[in-house]
């Protein structure tokens, strides 16, 4: 069983940076491109930043220059460095990630974590 765990997450104030982290466990044979998305309330969920396995990333223009993905292959980990946090950042975090966990299915399947919420208010 793949499972994603999101932490991180908090109650910062304007201007500050957090420093999210997701780590992939389970019975993974290979993880293709990792992102993060947010779900802020009365809104839909839309992806902030994703990153392939090779370290080629895309940002949202919103966060383009606070925000800085990156992730560890070895420990199947992706990494949201946020900075500058603005209230608008405010929303519940979500990890995604295309994992290929089945040596039969050889196209992945896209895992989700179960959200970290990130306030920003002073």
């Amino acid at each position: 069983q793949v499972q994603l765990v999101e932490s991180g997450g908090g109650l910062v104030q304007p201007g500050g940076s957090l420093r999210l982290s997701c780590a992939a466990s389970g019975r993974i044979l290979s993880i293709n491109t990792m992102a993060w998305y947010r779900q802020a309330p009365g809104k839909q969920r839309d992806v902030v930043a994703s990153i392939t396995r090779g370290g080629s990333a895309n940002y949202a223009d919103s966060v383009k220059g606070r925000f800085t993905i990156s992730r560890h292959n070895a420990n199947n980990t992706v990494f949201l460095q946020m900075n500058t946090l603005s209230p608008e950042d405010t929303a519940v975090y979500y990890c995604n990630a295309e994992i290929r966990a089945n040596p039969v299915v050889m196209l992945p399947q896209g895992y989700w974590g179960q959200g970290t919420q990130v306030t920003v208010s002073s």
